[in-house]
């Protein structure tokens, strides 16, 4: 039986820095979205300026994306776009 005066907790389970970089992506994408921005070009200014006031503050949007390197959300972005990319080798 766990004591009543000791918090609790769970360890995350998605500690893969992949994993975490996607998550960031996706939750400043959604929270860009729903304020009414275009979350690809303000995610760009914020990669190309490291300016974070291009991300909403929104749902914590902000505080979130500052955490992640920005050569971290370039690899990313870049590795996803090469994974679902069907060059089908004819890349020269």
């Amino acid at each position: 039986m766990a004591e009543i005066n000791k918090t609790q907790y769970i360890n995350n389970i998605n500690t893969d820095p992949e994993t975490r970089v996607k998550l960031v992506i996706e939750h400043v994408y959604l929270a860009m979205e729903e304020k009414g921005y275009n979350p690809v070009n303000q995610i760009v200014g914020y990669i190309m300026s490291g300016d974070p006031t291009y991300i909403t503050s929104h749902k914590n949007a902000r505080s979130l994306i500052m955490k992640v390197e920005r050569d971290e959300l370039v690899e990313e972005l870049l590795r996803e776009y090469i994974k679902n990319k069907s060059w089908q080798g004819t890349v020269r």
